[in-house]
Protein backbone atom coordinates (compact mmCIF):
# COMPACT_ATOMS: atom_id res chain seq x y z
CA UNK A 1 0.00 0.00 0.00
CA UNK A 2 1.07 3.51 -0.83
CA UNK A 3 2.08 5.92 1.70
CA UNK A 4 -0.48 8.11 0.36
CA UNK A 5 -3.17 5.46 0.12
CA UNK A 6 -2.42 4.53 4.05
CA UNK A 7 -2.42 8.42 5.09
CA UNK A 8 -5.84 8.78 3.50
CA UNK A 9 -7.24 5.18 4.84
CA UNK A 10 -6.71 6.60 8.64
CA UNK A 11 -8.93 3.72 11.39
CA UNK A 12 -11.12 6.66 11.94
CA UNK A 13 -12.08 6.75 8.16
CA UNK A 14 -11.90 3.07 8.14
CA UNK A 15 -14.26 3.03 10.85
CA UNK A 16 -16.93 5.63 9.46
CA UNK A 17 -17.19 3.60 6.04
CA UNK A 18 -17.06 0.46 7.56
CA UNK A 19 -20.14 1.36 10.15
CA UNK A 20 -22.00 3.25 7.48
CA UNK A 21 -21.70 -0.02 5.16
CA UNK A 22 -22.91 -2.44 8.37
CA UNK A 23 -25.67 0.36 9.17
CA UNK A 24 -27.54 -0.37 5.62
CA UNK A 25 -27.05 -3.90 4.98
CA UNK A 26 -27.92 -4.85 9.11
CA UNK A 27 -30.28 -2.39 9.32
CA UNK A 28 -32.37 -3.48 5.80
CA UNK A 29 -31.92 -7.37 7.19
CA UNK A 30 -33.75 -6.31 10.43
CA UNK A 31 -36.79 -4.96 9.21
CA UNK A 32 -37.08 -8.63 7.66
CA UNK A 33 -39.54 -9.54 10.46
CA UNK A 34 -42.30 -6.67 8.90
CA UNK A 35 -42.86 -8.89 5.86
CA UNK A 36 -43.62 -11.83 7.30
CA UNK A 37 -47.48 -10.81 7.56
CA UNK A 38 -47.90 -9.36 4.09
CA UNK A 39 -45.84 -11.66 2.27
CA UNK A 40 -47.55 -14.26 3.47
CA UNK A 41 -51.05 -12.68 2.93
CA UNK A 42 -49.96 -11.56 -0.55
CA UNK A 43 -49.27 -14.62 -1.58
CA UNK A 44 -51.42 -16.95 0.51
CA UNK A 45 -48.77 -18.60 2.28
CA UNK A 46 -48.46 -19.82 5.80
CA UNK A 47 -46.10 -18.21 7.93
CA UNK A 48 -43.77 -20.99 8.02
CA UNK A 49 -42.83 -19.94 4.19
CA UNK A 50 -41.28 -16.98 4.48
CA UNK A 51 -40.05 -17.91 7.73
CA UNK A 52 -37.92 -20.79 5.93
CA UNK A 53 -36.50 -18.13 3.78
CA UNK A 54 -35.22 -16.50 6.39
CA UNK A 55 -34.23 -19.24 8.08
CA UNK A 56 -32.44 -20.06 4.92
CA UNK A 57 -30.67 -16.70 4.84
CA UNK A 58 -29.26 -17.01 8.25
CA UNK A 59 -28.02 -20.28 7.23
CA UNK A 60 -25.96 -19.22 3.89
CA UNK A 61 -25.07 -15.94 5.47
CA UNK A 62 -23.56 -18.13 8.15
CA UNK A 63 -21.97 -20.67 5.76
CA UNK A 64 -20.46 -17.96 3.22
CA UNK A 65 -18.67 -16.07 6.05
CA UNK A 66 -15.74 -18.32 6.63
CA UNK A 67 -15.29 -18.48 2.77
CA UNK A 68 -16.00 -14.15 2.48
CA UNK A 69 -13.74 -14.14 5.70
CA UNK A 70 -11.20 -16.60 3.98
CA UNK A 71 -10.98 -14.35 0.63
CA UNK A 72 -10.79 -10.90 2.62
CA UNK A 73 -7.62 -12.48 4.71
CA UNK A 74 -6.00 -13.54 2.03
CA UNK A 75 -6.78 -11.32 -0.94
CA UNK A 76 -8.30 -8.23 0.68
CA UNK A 77 -11.46 -6.91 2.42
CA UNK A 78 -12.41 -4.20 -0.61
CA UNK A 79 -13.19 -7.03 -3.23
CA UNK A 80 -15.72 -9.73 -1.10
CA UNK A 81 -17.36 -6.14 0.50
CA UNK A 82 -17.90 -4.92 -3.17
CA UNK A 83 -18.80 -8.27 -4.24
CA UNK A 84 -21.27 -9.17 -1.07
CA UNK A 85 -22.70 -5.71 -2.03
CA UNK A 86 -23.70 -6.47 -5.05
CA UNK A 87 -24.68 -9.77 -4.20
CA UNK A 88 -26.97 -8.14 -1.10
CA UNK A 89 -28.74 -5.85 -3.56
CA UNK A 90 -29.68 -8.15 -6.50
CA UNK A 91 -31.13 -10.66 -3.83
CA UNK A 92 -32.97 -7.40 -2.64
CA UNK A 93 -34.18 -6.42 -5.94
CA UNK A 94 -35.43 -10.00 -7.12
CA UNK A 95 -37.36 -10.59 -3.92
CA UNK A 96 -39.58 -8.50 -5.08
CA UNK A 97 -40.31 -10.10 -8.15
CA UNK A 98 -40.78 -13.72 -6.39
CA UNK A 99 -43.87 -15.68 -6.41
CA UNK A 100 -43.55 -19.08 -5.21
CA UNK A 101 -41.74 -20.25 -2.13
CA UNK A 102 -38.48 -21.61 -4.49
CA UNK A 103 -37.95 -17.84 -5.40
CA UNK A 104 -38.79 -16.64 -2.47
CA UNK A 105 -36.15 -18.70 -0.68
CA UNK A 106 -33.82 -18.61 -3.82
CA UNK A 107 -33.76 -14.17 -3.62
CA UNK A 108 -34.43 -13.69 0.41
CA UNK A 109 -32.39 -16.65 1.28
CA UNK A 110 -29.55 -17.47 -0.35
CA UNK A 111 -28.42 -14.47 -2.47
CA UNK A 112 -29.34 -12.33 0.37
CA UNK A 113 -27.66 -14.31 2.92
CA UNK A 114 -24.58 -14.34 0.56
CA UNK A 115 -24.83 -11.11 0.27
CA UNK A 116 -24.74 -10.37 4.17
CA UNK A 117 -21.79 -12.76 4.28
CA UNK A 118 -19.58 -9.71 3.08
CA UNK A 119 -21.60 -6.71 4.14
CA UNK A 120 -22.15 -6.79 7.92
CA UNK A 121 -20.06 -8.01 11.46
CA UNK A 122 -17.33 -10.94 10.09
CA UNK A 123 -15.47 -9.00 7.39
CA UNK A 124 -16.35 -5.43 8.56
CA UNK A 125 -15.08 -6.15 12.03
CA UNK A 126 -12.23 -7.92 10.63
CA UNK A 127 -11.15 -4.18 8.61
CA UNK A 128 -11.88 -2.06 11.84
CA UNK A 129 -10.02 -4.35 14.16
CA UNK A 130 -6.88 -4.43 12.35
CA UNK A 131 -6.72 -0.91 11.68
CA UNK A 132 -6.22 -0.34 15.40
CA UNK A 133 -3.98 -1.31 18.61
CA UNK A 134 -4.87 -3.66 20.87
CA UNK A 135 -5.92 -1.29 23.66
CA UNK A 136 -8.18 0.58 21.52
CA UNK A 137 -9.41 -2.93 19.47
CA UNK A 138 -12.42 -3.65 22.17
CA UNK A 139 -13.87 -0.26 21.92
CA UNK A 140 -13.33 0.63 17.76
CA UNK A 141 -15.34 -2.81 17.45
CA UNK A 142 -17.95 -1.95 20.11
CA UNK A 143 -18.28 1.39 17.89
CA UNK A 144 -18.67 0.02 14.85
CA UNK A 145 -21.40 -2.73 16.35
CA UNK A 146 -22.88 -0.07 17.69
CA UNK A 147 -22.94 1.85 14.06
CA UNK A 148 -24.28 -1.14 12.08
CA UNK A 149 -27.04 -1.22 15.33
CA UNK A 150 -28.24 2.20 13.90
CA UNK A 151 -29.49 0.69 10.88
CA UNK A 152 -31.94 -1.02 12.65
CA UNK A 153 -32.89 2.62 14.16
CA UNK A 154 -33.40 4.03 11.53
CA UNK A 155 -33.99 1.26 8.72
CA UNK A 156 -37.30 -0.19 10.49
CA UNK A 157 -39.28 2.46 10.94
CA UNK A 158 -38.24 3.86 7.28
CA UNK A 159 -39.17 0.38 5.95
CA UNK A 160 -42.71 0.29 7.83
CA UNK A 161 -43.28 3.71 6.39
CA UNK A 162 -42.74 2.19 2.74
CA UNK A 163 -44.74 -0.71 3.72
CA UNK A 164 -47.66 1.33 4.78
CA UNK A 165 -47.46 3.67 1.33
CA UNK A 166 -46.26 1.60 -1.41
CA UNK A 167 -46.39 -2.08 -0.28
CA UNK A 168 -43.39 -4.99 0.32
CA UNK A 169 -42.62 -4.97 -3.73
CA UNK A 170 -41.51 -1.71 -3.66
CA UNK A 171 -40.05 -1.26 -0.48
CA UNK A 172 -38.06 -4.27 -1.29
CA UNK A 173 -36.93 -2.41 -4.41
CA UNK A 174 -36.12 1.08 -2.42
CA UNK A 175 -34.11 -1.22 0.12
CA UNK A 176 -32.05 -2.62 -3.11
CA UNK A 177 -31.12 0.84 -4.27
CA UNK A 178 -30.06 1.75 -0.85
CA UNK A 179 -27.52 -0.70 -0.54
CA UNK A 180 -26.14 -0.06 -4.04
CA UNK A 181 -25.51 3.10 -2.77
CA UNK A 182 -23.02 2.02 -0.36
CA UNK A 183 -20.61 0.37 -3.31
CA UNK A 184 -18.07 2.89 -3.45
CA UNK A 185 -17.28 2.80 0.51
CA UNK A 186 -15.73 -0.54 -0.41
CA UNK A 187 -12.81 1.00 -1.59
CA UNK A 188 -11.31 2.54 1.65
CA UNK A 189 -11.94 -1.12 3.54
CA UNK A 190 -9.22 -3.09 1.18
CA UNK A 191 -5.89 -4.99 2.60
CA UNK A 192 -5.17 -7.72 5.09
CA UNK A 193 -3.13 -8.70 7.35
CA UNK A 194 -3.75 -5.08 9.50
CA UNK A 195 -1.75 -2.81 6.87
CA UNK A 196 -4.74 -0.76 6.94
CA UNK A 197 -3.44 1.00 10.23
CA UNK A 198 -0.47 -0.08 12.68
CA UNK A 199 1.90 -2.46 12.03
CA UNK A 200 1.62 -6.17 12.82
CA UNK A 201 3.34 -7.68 15.93
CA UNK A 202 6.25 -8.98 14.80
CA UNK A 203 5.27 -13.10 14.79
CA UNK A 204 6.24 -16.01 12.78
CA UNK A 205 3.87 -16.22 9.60
CA UNK A 206 1.41 -18.68 10.39
CA UNK A 207 -0.89 -20.25 7.26
CA UNK A 208 -4.23 -20.63 7.19
CA UNK A 209 -4.67 -23.99 7.95
CA UNK A 210 -2.17 -23.53 10.69
CA UNK A 211 -4.56 -20.85 11.80
CA UNK A 212 -7.48 -23.38 11.83
CA UNK A 213 -5.70 -26.42 13.54
CA UNK A 214 -4.51 -23.94 16.54
CA UNK A 215 -8.24 -22.96 16.77
CA UNK A 216 -9.42 -26.19 16.44
CA UNK A 217 -7.22 -27.43 19.31
CA UNK A 218 -8.45 -24.45 21.37
CA UNK A 219 -10.94 -25.52 24.20
CA UNK A 220 -11.84 -22.02 24.75
CA UNK A 221 -12.79 -21.40 20.80
CA UNK A 222 -14.75 -24.43 20.65
CA UNK A 223 -16.84 -23.16 23.79
CA UNK A 224 -16.94 -19.45 22.24
CA UNK A 225 -18.81 -21.23 19.34
CA UNK A 226 -20.78 -23.93 20.67
CA UNK A 227 -22.16 -20.44 22.76
CA UNK A 228 -22.74 -18.35 19.67
CA UNK A 229 -25.35 -21.04 18.55
CA UNK A 230 -27.91 -19.16 21.39
CA UNK A 231 -27.30 -15.76 20.38
CA UNK A 232 -28.22 -16.68 16.49
CA UNK A 233 -31.09 -18.27 17.64
CA UNK A 234 -32.71 -15.62 19.80
CA UNK A 235 -31.74 -12.98 17.42
CA UNK A 236 -33.55 -14.68 14.52
CA UNK A 237 -36.41 -15.91 16.29
CA UNK A 238 -37.38 -11.97 17.40
CA UNK A 239 -36.71 -10.24 14.57
CA UNK A 240 -38.71 -13.02 11.93
CA UNK A 241 -41.12 -13.13 14.59
CA UNK A 242 -41.54 -10.30 17.44
CA UNK A 243 -43.65 -8.38 15.02
CA UNK A 244 -46.21 -11.05 14.18
CA UNK A 245 -46.19 -11.75 18.15
CA UNK A 246 -47.37 -8.34 18.67
CA UNK A 247 -49.87 -7.85 16.42
CA UNK A 248 -51.31 -11.44 17.27
CA UNK A 249 -52.14 -9.74 20.53
CA UNK A 250 -53.99 -6.97 18.93
CA UNK A 251 -51.66 -4.27 18.53
CA UNK A 252 -51.29 -2.34 15.75
CA UNK A 253 -48.57 -2.95 12.69
CA UNK A 254 -46.87 0.72 13.94
CA UNK A 255 -46.17 -0.81 17.43
CA UNK A 256 -44.21 -3.74 16.04
CA UNK A 257 -41.90 -1.43 13.57
CA UNK A 258 -41.76 0.73 17.30
CA UNK A 259 -40.67 -2.08 18.92
CA UNK A 260 -37.75 -2.99 16.37
CA UNK A 261 -36.86 0.62 15.93
CA UNK A 262 -36.47 0.61 20.34
CA UNK A 263 -34.59 -2.56 19.99
CA UNK A 264 -31.78 -0.87 17.21
CA UNK A 265 -31.69 2.50 19.86
CA UNK A 266 -31.10 0.05 22.88
CA UNK A 267 -28.80 -2.03 20.51
CA UNK A 268 -26.56 1.18 20.02
CA UNK A 269 -25.92 1.83 23.85
CA UNK A 270 -25.83 -1.99 24.45
CA UNK A 271 -23.25 -2.10 21.94
CA UNK A 272 -21.14 0.82 22.65
CA UNK A 273 -21.25 -0.16 26.43
CA UNK A 274 -19.96 -4.06 25.38
CA UNK A 275 -16.77 -2.22 23.66
CA UNK A 276 -16.04 -0.22 26.43
CA UNK A 277 -16.31 -3.24 29.25
CA UNK A 278 -14.45 -5.31 26.91
CA UNK A 279 -11.22 -2.91 27.45
CA UNK A 280 -11.48 -3.08 31.09
CA UNK A 281 -12.86 -6.10 31.75
CA UNK A 282 -12.96 -10.14 31.47
CA UNK A 283 -15.16 -10.18 28.06
CA UNK A 284 -16.02 -13.43 28.67
CA UNK A 285 -17.62 -12.62 32.36
CA UNK A 286 -18.89 -9.84 30.72
CA UNK A 287 -20.87 -12.47 28.00
CA UNK A 288 -21.80 -14.48 30.76
CA UNK A 289 -23.90 -12.18 32.41
CA UNK A 290 -25.25 -11.22 29.03
CA UNK A 291 -26.60 -14.10 28.11
CA UNK A 292 -28.32 -14.79 31.75
CA UNK A 293 -29.56 -11.23 31.22
CA UNK A 294 -31.27 -12.21 28.22
CA UNK A 295 -32.95 -15.68 29.95
CA UNK A 296 -34.01 -13.39 32.70
CA UNK A 297 -35.82 -11.01 29.90
CA UNK A 298 -37.65 -13.42 27.94
CA UNK A 299 -38.98 -15.03 31.22
CA UNK A 300 -40.73 -11.48 32.71
CA UNK A 301 -41.76 -10.55 29.42
CA UNK A 302 -43.23 -14.19 28.82
CA UNK A 303 -45.01 -14.25 32.23
CA UNK A 304 -46.29 -10.70 32.52
CA UNK A 305 -49.34 -9.71 30.93
CA UNK A 306 -48.78 -8.54 27.25
CA UNK A 307 -49.37 -4.89 26.90
CA UNK A 308 -48.23 -1.63 24.89
CA UNK A 309 -45.63 -0.76 27.64
CA UNK A 310 -44.33 -4.66 28.19
CA UNK A 311 -43.88 -4.74 24.67
CA UNK A 312 -41.53 -1.39 24.95
CA UNK A 313 -39.47 -2.58 27.96
CA UNK A 314 -39.25 -5.72 26.56
CA UNK A 315 -37.84 -4.30 23.46
CA UNK A 316 -35.20 -1.67 25.11
CA UNK A 317 -33.88 -4.41 27.65
CA UNK A 318 -33.51 -7.03 24.71
CA UNK A 319 -32.06 -4.23 22.75
CA UNK A 320 -29.26 -3.64 25.19
CA UNK A 321 -27.96 -7.06 24.84
CA UNK A 322 -28.89 -7.61 21.30
CA UNK A 323 -25.99 -7.38 19.68
CA UNK A 324 -23.65 -6.56 23.14
CA UNK A 325 -22.14 -10.14 22.12
CA UNK A 326 -20.85 -9.59 18.89
CA UNK A 327 -17.85 -6.93 19.62
CA UNK A 328 -16.66 -9.01 23.01
CA UNK A 329 -17.01 -11.73 20.72
CA UNK A 330 -14.73 -10.91 17.71
CA UNK A 331 -12.61 -9.25 20.28
CA UNK A 332 -11.73 -12.38 22.20
CA UNK A 333 -10.94 -14.12 19.00
CA UNK A 334 -8.22 -11.35 17.80
CA UNK A 335 -6.84 -11.26 21.51
CA UNK A 336 -6.70 -15.04 21.55
CA UNK A 337 -5.19 -15.80 17.77
CA UNK A 338 -4.55 -12.09 16.57
CA UNK A 339 -5.63 -10.57 14.02
CA UNK A 340 -4.09 -12.04 10.89
CA UNK A 341 -6.94 -14.18 10.13
CA UNK A 342 -9.72 -12.59 12.34
CA UNK A 343 -12.09 -12.74 9.63
CA UNK A 344 -11.63 -16.28 9.11
CA UNK A 345 -11.80 -17.38 12.32
CA UNK A 346 -14.59 -15.63 13.59
CA UNK A 347 -16.58 -16.18 10.12
CA UNK A 348 -16.54 -19.56 11.68
CA UNK A 349 -17.76 -19.15 15.59
CA UNK A 350 -20.49 -16.76 13.56
CA UNK A 351 -21.47 -19.99 11.40
CA UNK A 352 -22.44 -20.90 14.70
CA UNK A 353 -24.69 -18.23 15.42
CA UNK A 354 -26.53 -18.17 12.07
CA UNK A 355 -27.02 -22.34 12.20
CA UNK A 356 -28.80 -21.07 15.58
CA UNK A 357 -30.55 -18.17 13.38
CA UNK A 358 -31.86 -20.65 11.01
CA UNK A 359 -33.18 -22.79 13.46
CA UNK A 360 -34.60 -20.05 15.66
CA UNK A 361 -36.38 -18.26 12.49
CA UNK A 362 -37.41 -22.07 10.81
CA UNK A 363 -38.61 -23.06 14.39
CA UNK A 364 -40.66 -19.86 15.09
CA UNK A 365 -42.47 -20.38 12.20
CA UNK A 366 -42.92 -24.35 12.45
CA UNK A 367 -44.01 -23.85 16.14
CA UNK A 368 -46.95 -21.26 15.77
CA UNK A 369 -48.10 -23.04 12.13
CA UNK A 370 -48.68 -25.92 14.59
CA UNK A 371 -49.71 -24.92 18.12
CA UNK A 372 -51.01 -21.74 17.22
CA UNK A 373 -49.13 -20.49 19.62
CA UNK A 374 -44.77 -19.21 20.04
CA UNK A 375 -45.00 -20.34 24.06
CA UNK A 376 -42.19 -23.15 23.23
CA UNK A 377 -39.82 -21.10 21.14
CA UNK A 378 -40.02 -18.32 24.23
CA UNK A 379 -39.41 -21.15 26.80
CA UNK A 380 -36.74 -22.70 24.81
CA UNK A 381 -34.69 -19.34 24.56
CA UNK A 382 -34.66 -18.58 27.74
CA UNK A 383 -32.98 -22.69 28.60
CA UNK A 384 -30.66 -21.46 25.92
CA UNK A 385 -29.64 -18.58 27.50
CA UNK A 386 -28.50 -20.40 30.98
CA UNK A 387 -26.32 -22.78 28.97
CA UNK A 388 -24.72 -20.31 26.62
CA UNK A 389 -23.99 -18.48 30.15
CA UNK A 390 -22.21 -22.17 31.34
CA UNK A 391 -20.50 -22.53 27.77
CA UNK A 392 -18.48 -18.93 28.17
CA UNK A 393 -17.68 -18.69 32.03
CA UNK A 394 -14.79 -22.01 31.77
CA UNK A 395 -12.70 -19.52 28.79
CA UNK A 396 -9.59 -19.12 29.18
CA UNK A 397 -8.67 -15.55 27.89
CA UNK A 398 -5.10 -15.26 26.99
CA UNK A 399 -3.35 -15.55 23.45
CA UNK A 400 -1.82 -18.43 22.35
CA UNK A 401 1.38 -19.90 22.91
CA UNK A 402 2.45 -18.39 19.60
CA UNK A 403 1.73 -15.01 20.70
CA UNK A 404 3.07 -15.05 23.80
CA UNK A 405 5.83 -16.59 22.53
CA UNK A 406 6.43 -13.50 19.82
CA UNK A 407 5.50 -11.25 22.65
CA UNK A 408 8.72 -12.29 25.13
Amino acid sequence: MSEAARTWRTPMIILIFSTIVMMVSFGTRSGFGLFLQPISSDLGWGREVFAFSVAIQNLFWGLSQPIAGGIADKYGSGRVIAGCTVILALGLYLMSHASTPGEMTLTAGILIGTGLSGTSFGVILAVIGRSVTEERRSLFLGIGAAGGAAGQLLLVPLGQSFLADYGWTTTVVLFAILVALTLPLAAALTGTRGNQGPAPMPVKEQSLSEALREARADRGYMLLTIGFFVCGFQLAFIVTHLPAFIVDHGAEASLAATALAVIGGANIVGSFLAGVLGSRFAKKNILTWIYLARGAVIAVFILMPISDTSILIFAGAMGILWLSTVPLTSALVAHIFGVRYMATLFGIVFLSHQIGGFSGAWLGGVVYDATGSYDMVWWFSVALSVLSALFHFPIAERPVARLVAAAN
